[in-house]
């Protein structure tokens, strides 16, 4: 029996995924108050460009509102004493185009897919700086139902299971979408070391 549409779609981001989480190297990232926060701002700049493009592709605001985060990273840079005028003004990630809904659930599939070890990454920093719900916002995510939201996700990708071109449409977007998280949360740590 074939596997499933999200065990092809694990094993098809795997390496994306892998070089991501290595690259980013979080704990290092959030040591202090100061990196904790540089690393939201940069969080902040890719779902500034990724949350409206999702919307756009997907059309399903219903199922998507909840799962916006770009409010979180912004209450959670606020209470970290980023200025109003400097949140306005933080970069953001290359606007991007979604061609259709399945190009939009893969990208979404990276997004909610970190709701998961967010989980496990928001009680390091909370541990770490004394922080417990205000800061720690985005991380939380959907909290106790985590879980529920990423089965709701999953059941959305099995709308694709058994259509080739919008199985094909969504991997290569999740692909990219990792590619491309990995790219903009890396890119200062490799200037500085270039």
């Amino acid at each position: 029996m074939r596997d499933g549409l999200h065990a092809r779609l694990r094993a098809a981001t795997a390496p994306q995924h892998e070089g991501l989480e290595r690259d980013l190297d979080w704990r290092a990232r959030v040591a202090t108050l100061a990196g904790y926060r540089a690393l939201l701002a940069r969080l902040h700049g890719f779902h500034a460009a990724y949350e409206p493009a999702i919307a756009q592709a997907l059309a399903d605001e219903a199922f998507l509102a909840s799962r916006r985060r770009l409010p979180r990273l912004k209450a959670d840079l606020r209470h970290l004493g980023l200025p109003e005028g400097e949140l306005a003004a933080l970069p953001h990630a290359e606007p991007i185009h979604l061609p259709n809904p399945a190009a939009a659930t893969g990208a979404l599939y990276v997004l909610e897919g970190s709701t998961l070890g967010g989980q496990v990454i928001g009680r390091h920093i909370g541990a770490l700086h004394g922080l417990t719900g205000d800061g720690l916002a985005y991380y939380r995510a959907h909290g106790p139902a985590t879980g529920a939201m990423w089965a709701a996700f999953r059941a959305r990708l099995a709308l694709f299971e058994g259509d080739p071109v919008g199985e094909a449409a969504l991997t290569e977007a999740a692909v990219a979408t990792f590619a491309a998280m990995r790219d903009w949360l890396c890119a200062e740590a490799a200037a500085r070391a270039a």
